[in-house]
């Protein structure tokens, strides 16, 4: 079956794909690379992979970290206030818009179907629009502009579409690297249903194994961060996450809290001591589900019949009355009647792009406002399995692991492939990692669960 930009669209716009956004690419390259395969000195029991590929969200200069947060204090109109059109001539999209599954696939999606109904409001019959940027809110943007007979034209500084969805093909792994999007929740089933009628496999992630340095342990209760949470939305003042529990007599320096809180930064990007406790979303629960193939057709044939610049950064955009112009970095200037943006929040933070004029103070003071969180990933493969445990997620318990939680993909695909994942700051240590300690720390975060 061909995968529409109608299918994706339909598919994508009406269910709920809590998929977080997370890991990318090291730089300069925007394309990631596999790791040299080395002989480093592992901890006792941990053979070096066959081949390793790590994401760099948190240094990549067209992301500057993987998901938008809500830290201590904001507003809950502030992200409303981000999206907010500017003289009906610039118009923001993207997961860091989006008042509800923000850092999410689906909050992504959504935001590209409400710029579009905000921007046909004014617009005349096949106006010129810019959209900057080729994830999936601007291919969802683009898409639906095409299809009202607007003249769209895309703008990617990457070398490649999707944003931060990448999946990486490669003859040394017997399956896609998923840099981005590909693990669904309990909510999916919608969205799952379409991605395998679209010929795109999905796995289940059965099981879970909670380890400690002493070793195995029963699943620890997320009850009382759950219930430290609740009581917190009825607090008359916003608190952290870690403030919350302290109130609700919760530890959070226990072992068992403190893995369930790693949990929560590898979801959000966001430590507890930074995670507004009135807008911290729900521990994950149930097994999850992952795509074995690639997301990114998705977003190209969203884009079949778009007019799309790779390696086109934008610079500057410029708005009066009579249009926008565009300014890209090799100094090239286009004029558009209105642009749809939909950057990462951390390109906005940096001031990547100029604005003239400068921004309103509501869209200005939500940029400043919200947060970026950090999230990485690592996959290591090996040609045989050094593990024999069954479970499909692991997660560490009072140890100083970097990469507290692991995928174990060989129960569901039968490769021998893990892949480690890590939230807040621990995940922008990661990032800072040179590639040889990168893997250093992998392995010996790994060590723990022999």
């Amino acid at each position: 079956m061909r995968i529409t930009r109608r299918t994706l669209l339909l598919g994508a716009g009406a269910g709920a794909v809590s998929v977080l956004l997370a890991s990318c690419t090291p730089e300069p390259e925007p394309t990631p690379t596999a790791t040299r395969t080395r002989e480093p000195e592992p901890p006792p029991g941990v053979p070096a992979p066959a081949a390793s590929i790590r994401s760099t969200w948190t240094t990549d200069p067209f992301s500057l970290g993987a998901a938008s947060f809500m830290p201590v204090g904001v507003l809950a109109e502030t992200r409303s206030a981000l999206a907010r059109p500017v003289d009906d001539r610039v118009f923001f999209a993207g997961e860091a818009t989006a008042e509800e599954a923000a850092g999410t696939v689906r909050g992504a999606i959504a935001s590209g179907e409400r710029v579009v109904q905000e921007l046909m409001d004014p617009a005349g019959s096949g106006e010129r629009i810019a959209v900057v940027g080729a994830g999936l809110a601007g291919a969802t943007a683009a898409a639906l502009l095409a299809d009202r007979g607007m003249q769209v034209t895309v703008f990617e500084a990457r070398d490649r579409v999707g944003g931060r969805v990448q999946s990486v093909t490669d003859d040394s792994w017997p399956l896609p690297v998923q840099l981005g999007a590909w693990l669904f929740g309990a909510d999916d089933a919608e969205v799952l249903d379409r991605l395998s009628s679209g010929d795109v496999g999905i796995v289940d992630l059965a099981g879970e194994l909670w380890q400690t340095p002493d070793g195995d342990i029963d699943p620890v209760d997320p009850q009382p961060v759950t219930a430290a949470l609740a009581a917190a939305q009825a607090a008359p003042e916003d608190t952290s996450v870690t403030d919350a529990l302290t109130v609700a007599g919760v530890d959070p320096a226990d072992p068992g809290i403190a893995a369930l809180l790693q949990i929560l930064a590898a979801r959000t990007g966001a430590d507890a001591t930074a995670l507004s406790s009135w807008f911290a979303p729900p521990l994950p629960t149930g097994d999850p589900k992952a795509t074995r193939d690639s997301l990114v057709p998705f977003v190209e044939h969203a884009l079949d019949g778009v007019q799309v610049g790779l390696n086109s950064p934008v610079a500057r955009l410029a708005y009066d009355d009579s249009g926008v112009s565009v300014r890209l970095g090799t100094g090239e200037a286009l004029s558009f009647d209105r642009v749809v943006v939909t950057v990462p929040l951390g390109v906005l933070q940096d001031r990547s792009i100029e604005f003239d004029p400068p921004l309103p103070f509501g869209n200005r003071g939500a940029i400043s406002a919200l947060g970026m969180g950090a999230i990485e990933t690592v996959w290591l493969r090996w040609d045989e399995a050094f593990w024999d445990n069954e479970e499909a997620v692991w997660h560490a318990v009072g140890s100083d692991a970097l990469i507290p939680t692991w995928i174990n993909l060989r129960p569901a695909t039968g490769e021998n492939v893990l892949v480690g994942i890590v939230g807040g700051s621990a995940a922008a240590d990661f990032a800072e990692l040179d590639e040889d300690a990168a893997l250093d720390a992998a392995l010996e975060s790994l060590a723990l669960y022999l």
